[in-house]
């Protein structure tokens, strides 16, 4: 009895089986709200960066010119006793702004209704500024042009690379480039980037395979480039192929090997399945990827494989 009253309860696990259904929901709610609110943050922060180190000072620039073409209509008036807050010069009103100097009445009205409702400053210079800021540099105007340039101007670089005196100069500054050292590590690091995704590289890639590799049972993805050297077929005995062995996550980093083409699998893979696969470190995998029965039942039906171990598709 003694032993008996002294026992201790056994405890009990809480049931998280009531947690699962909400964290299922939440998991379920972010899969759906991350992609677009990723996808729009990476624009803004794009757009804020041209906006804060390129816009800003094309948009300082213009700003001065259009100033220094509008000076001539500041007026400044010579007189012993007071001046009057306005007054008309060659036919045309004028408002004292500060002192002995005038802007025209308009200028100053068009001023004042852009403050929309704050102190128009006291300084003829600077009420110049913002009524060229108010009149020429509306962000509806500014922003289409600013975008219509930059293309532009992009287009006419990649035309200029294609020339021969163009890419001639770009390869003597990247070789300027590659002398700094920390630069250099820097700009090859984004060029690897750039080029990836902007060049036509993907075209390259013939298809999707699967080999042992870097030993028997583990097998990685590869995209087949072309085939092997004529020596090492002959060394190896049959046909090689040339296979890139992307890194994850990023795929613009990795190795060139060659393998015997009987030691290479296809995979029903697109190249942006398989990107997609290798950028994720293999979360995302495509649907008929996924080790479910209709799946297996699929290929071992076309006798592609012989036995699969049932394993919960990642989705």
């Amino acid at each position: 009895m003694a032993s008996a009253m002294n026992a201790q309860p056994t405890p009990v696990k809480p049931n998280s089986d009531a947690a699962r259904p909400f964290r299922r929901a939440v998991l379920s709610g972010m899969a759906v709200v991350l992609p677009p609110l990723l996808t729009i943050v990476i624009f803004v922060w794009i757009w804020g960066t041209l906006d804060a180190y390129v816009l800003k000072y094309v948009e300082a620039g213009v700003r001065t010119v259009l100033v220094r073409q509008h000076l001539d209509e500041i007026q400044t008036l010579d007189a012993a006793g007071p001046l009057p807050d306005v007054t008309q010069i060659d036919g045309r009103a004028y408002r004292k702004v500060v002192d002995n100097d005038y802007v025209p009445e308009d200028v100053y009205q068009q001023v004042k209704t852009y403050l929309a409702g704050e102190e128009v400053p006291k300084s003829a210079k600077r009420v110049l500024e913002l009524y060229v800021q108010s009149r020429y540099l509306k962000p509806q105007v500014v922003i289409p042009i600013f975008v219509c340039v930059v293309i532009l101007i992009t287009y006419l670089l990649g035309k200029l690379m294609a020339a021969r005196i163009g890419g001639f100069v770009w390869h003597q500054f990247e070789r300027a480039v590659r002398r700094l050292p920390l630069v250099r590590n820097v700009y090859s690091s984004v060029k690897q980037v750039t080029d990836f995704m902007l060049s036509k590289s993907e075209l390259s890639f013939s298809r999707v395979v699967a080999v042992e590799y870097p030993r028997v049972g583990i097998w990685s993805i590869g995209f087949v480039m072309g085939e092997g050297m004529i020596e090492v077929t002959s060394a190896a005995g049959e046909p090689v192929i040339s296979v890139l062995m992307p890194t994850s996550p990023m795929p613009v980093t990795g190795y060139v090997m060659m393998f015997r083409k009987s030691e290479v699998f296809d995979l029903k893979l697109s190249i942006e399945e398989a990107l997609e696969y290798i950028v994720s470190c293999g979360v995302v995998v495509a649907p008929h990827q996924w080790q479910t029965a209709e799946n297996l039942a699929r290929l071992r039906g076309d006798g592609s494989v012989t036995a699969v171990s049932g394993v919960a598709p990642t989705r």
